[in-house]
């Protein structure tokens, strides 16, 4: 059976996330969740029981229990639904390789003004105002 668990602390690690679990049974999974970003725990884990009697066992006892001073929720893992994607959507930005309204390669104003650059951006060599490769509109 597996569980999910929320509420941990930012210190929590894999085998601190066993080590309370393993009370209830035997562990066979221990994962603290971590952000592909900043590398620290997004404060969620999954703990999986080689027995489903386990896992219920560590449910009535550990929901609402403390690890590392944080309140901890634990119930049984839904699966994801279908279709939903395994990565967070990001947030437009500007400038850059290609992003957002301020340009592509190279962003911004580029070489010579404009507010919507292409590869050396905005205005480039002297019109227009969406500039391609260097270029006018």
């Amino acid at each position: 059976m597996k569980l999910f668990v929320g509420g941990l602390s930012w210190n929590t690690t894999n085998d601190g996330l066993r080590a309370a679990f393993e009370s209830c049974g035997e562990v066979a999974d221990a994962v603290v969740v971590m952000d592909r970003d900043t590398g620290r725990s997004r404060g969620f884990g999954f703990v999986t029981f080689a027995r489903a009697e386990d896992g219920t066992k560590a449910i009535a006892s550990l929901d609402g229990s403390s690890l590392d001073g944080r309140t901890i929720r634990c119930n049984e893992a839904q699966p994801k639904p279908e279709g939903e994607r395994s990565f967070r959507p990001r947030e437009p930005r500007e400038g850059g390789f290609g992003g957002g309204n301020g340009g592509g390669f190279g962003g911004g104003r580029g070489a010579g003004g404009g507010d919507r650059g292409g590869f050396g951006g905005g205005r480039g060599a002297g019109g227009g105002n969406r500039g391609g490769f260097g270029g006018g509109y």
